[in-house]
């Protein structure tokens, strides 16, 4: 249970102020009692010694018939009680009581001390006279012989009286000092509680985050100077928290922003951090999940516990959701935290994959015409003279494709630097493709092919004419070679912002497993038909490459046995 400060300092000041005010009293009040006693009792010593000047000699002449009356004449004027007591206890003369009724008095303790020593004194109830009283007993002296004791006493009752009153006076001032003291105490209390509940709300809101909160204390004191420090502290924190959340925020944005997918994983195999990248590679929340749950592949999660136990830097090729993903693993000493990265290297694999096809593909296609050209050679070499011109056009024929290998390579090369410099003009393509059309027209009839330009009206395009008829032809001849019969169109189009050319054909079609591919070098879906036909296997992969360079996009919708429609998207 909260218990309030200026209750605690409060209490405790109630608490040391009754005590010491209690105190106070009752060692006032005792003093003041044993000091008034001691007063009286000296009073009594001097009346004594007044008294034992007259009534030494009376006891010493032994006539002490007149004694009685005497002491009790003095007592009544001094209103004091006198006893003469002979040194073996008789009552000589007491100016209250006969003293012939009384009884010894040597038993007395103020007797006893007076025939000790110089006086002895005495408070005690009295039998005679039935009240307490306080008694002086001096011995009555002369040349070194004790011939009598005088004792002098008053009542109690009135001193106690007098007592009471001064008690009540005592009381009555002590619980004014205590009011006093009560009322200081608390405005005391108040004026150190007050700035110390200030300080404990303004340092909770700083523990809430809010760092505007300020201390005002008009104050000189330590109170003062705590709530200045506690000001320039809070400044300081306040812009140390705003360039940390500024860091932080920095930092959030660049993992946001990283392509590659990034997680970290504490001691206990928990992802405490990941990225967009990260959740998008695996498609659900890893918040709050252990590695082992998000990825159930053994060698993955073998790899992540050798790099904890190792704590070293280590990667892994793993292949996760269709897609291929260099591993690298961190460790962090100080923190035990393992910190995951995934490179997306799909495409590098793929133009890994592509550069060994590319190798072996021109290999091939080079070694086939080389190897037919050195066998033909050597045949002219064996053959007569009149039989050396087929052999002859056949070597002429294999040297025809290699030239157009390599000059279909050397142009593939240069579009795919993208240095060549295009010859930008605003063309007609209706113009153009008309031309194209016509350079095709003898070929497809002998393919008994219908050749069709569908082209409403002009249609201008800023492009390299060289290099869009070279798409053109490229698309046109693969639709006529891979057509025995049928159609054969070239439609252009402009819609809104986009002009379209469509090349469709009723030919064998492309498989749907090898239309993502038909666009690398040297790749052909049937190339038994390919090479019959004189084909380099780039033609595609010109096509494409100018679309690129162009800003444009190519598309390929096919259906084996019906036939391929390729659309080619330009912006206008």
């Amino acid at each position: 249970m909260k218990t309030n400060i200026f209750l605690k300092v409060f209490t405790s000041f109630i608490v040391i102020i009754l005590l010491l005010s209690s105190f106070i009293f009752l060692f006032s009040f005792k003093t003041i009692k044993q000091h008034y006693i001691y007063t009286l009792t000296y009073e009594l010593r001097n009346i004594a010694h007044v008294l034992s000047l007259t009534v030494t000699p009376i006891i010493k002449s032994g006539n002490t018939q007149n004694l009685d009356p005497m002491i009790k004449s003095v007592g009544k004027d001094i209103n004091t009680r006198i006893t003469v007591i002979s040194p073996d206890g008789t009552v000589l003369a007491d100016s209250k009581k006969n003293p012939l009724a009384m009884e010894n008095h040597r038993g007395r303790p103020e007797i006893r001390a007076a025939l000790k020593a110089e006086f002895g004194t005495s408070i005690r109830y009295s039998t005679t006279v039935k009240k307490e009283m306080l008694y002086v007993a001096l011995p009555l002296k002369s040349n070194g012989v004790t011939y009598g004791i005088i004792r002098v006493s008053l009542f109690l009752s009135d001193i106690y009286s007098l007592l009471d009153r001064l008690k009540d006076k005592i009381l009555y001032s002590i619980i004014i000092i205590t009011l006093l003291s009560l009322i200081g105490a608390f405005i005391f209390s108040r004026n150190i509680s007050a700035p110390i509940g200030e300080l404990a709300k303004a340092f909770g809101d700083l523990a809430k985050g809010n760092f505007n909160t300020r201390l005002n204390f008009k104050r000189k004191d330590e109170l003062g100077e705590l709530a200045k420090s506690f000001n320039v502290m809070n400044k300081k924190l306040k812009e140390q928290f705003d360039q940390l959340n500024a860091n932080k925020e920095k930092f959030n944005r660049i993992i946001s922003s990283m392509n590659e997918g990034l997680m970290v994983i504490d001691a206990t195999g928990k992802i405490i951090l990941y990225n967009k990248s990260f959740e998008s590679i695996l498609s659900e929340s890893a918040k709050n999940r252990f590695y082992w749950e998000i990825f159930r592949i053994p060698k993955l999660i073998n790899s992540i516990d050798k790099a904890i136990k190792n704590q070293e830097y280590n990667y892994d090729e793993i292949e996760l959701a269709g897609r291929v993903y260099l591993f690298s693993f961190s460790f962090i000493k100080t923190s035990k935290e393992l910190i995951v990265i995934l490179h997306d290297i799909t495409k590098f694999k793929e133009l890994e994959r592509i550069k060994k096809d590319l190798i072996a593909n021109v290999s091939h296609e080079l070694r086939t015409p080389l190897t037919a050209i050195k066998g033909y050679l050597e045949t002219i070499e064996d053959e007569p003279a009149e039989n050396q011109e087929y052999y002859l056009k056949i070597v002429e024929k294999h040297t025809d494709r290699l030239i157009n290998i390599v000059n279909d390579l050397l142009q593939l090369s240069e579009l795919e630097k993208n240095e060549q410099n295009k010859d930008v003009e605003n063309i007609d393509l209706k113009e153009l493709a008309k031309n194209i059309i016509e350079i095709f027209k003898q070929r497809a009839l002998k393919k008994n092919i219908d050749l069709t330009l569908n082209v409403p009206h002009s249609i201008f395009l800023k492009c390299d004419p060289f290099q869009i008829e070279q798409m053109l032809i490229n698309l046109i001849d693969n639709a006529i070679k891979y057509t025995e019969s049928g159609d054969v169109t070239l439609s252009i189009k402009k819609n809104e912002d986009k002009i379209i050319i469509n090349v469709s054909d009723t030919g064998i079609g492309i498989p749907n497993n090898n239309i993502d591919r038909i666009f690398e070098r040297f790749y052909v879906v049937d190339k038994s038909h390919s090479k019959s036909m004189g084909g380099t296997g780039l033609g595609l992969s010109i096509v494409k490459h100018i679309v690129l360079l162009h800003n444009g996009k190519i598309e390929v919708n096919s259906t084996p046995g019906k036939g391929t429609i390729f659309t080619v998207t330009f912006p206008a």
